[in-house]
């Protein structure tokens, strides 16, 4: 089946999204995440700046209730035009 999955739901699901550095990206990551998990605590984003400070890496651990609620998430992180990398 397609939408077998190894992940018992609920469970806490950790996002890595990269981006380049820009003001608001933090900001819009979150809007995007809220929209498809709303229990999801703005206050535990974990941002880390590459060496360089070029990229972002925001780290968002979603309280998953479902798979199609984390393909759904993934599509639109993955489709934003700030977005490089979805992990």
């Amino acid at each position: 089946m397609a939408d077998e999955t190894l992940l018992e739901f609920p469970c806490d699901f950790p996002l890595k999204i990269m981006g380049a550095t820009r003001d608001g990206f933090a900001q819009i990551i979150v809007e995007v995440v809220l929209r498809h998990a709303p229990d999801f605590d703005a206050a535990t984003v974990e941002m880390r700046a590459s060496s360089s400070g070029k990229y972002l890496s925001l780290t968002c651990t979603v309280r998953a209730t479902s798979k199609p609620q984390l393909d759904a998430l993934y599509r639109e992180l993955s489709g934003h035009p700030w977005v490089k990398v979805v992990l």
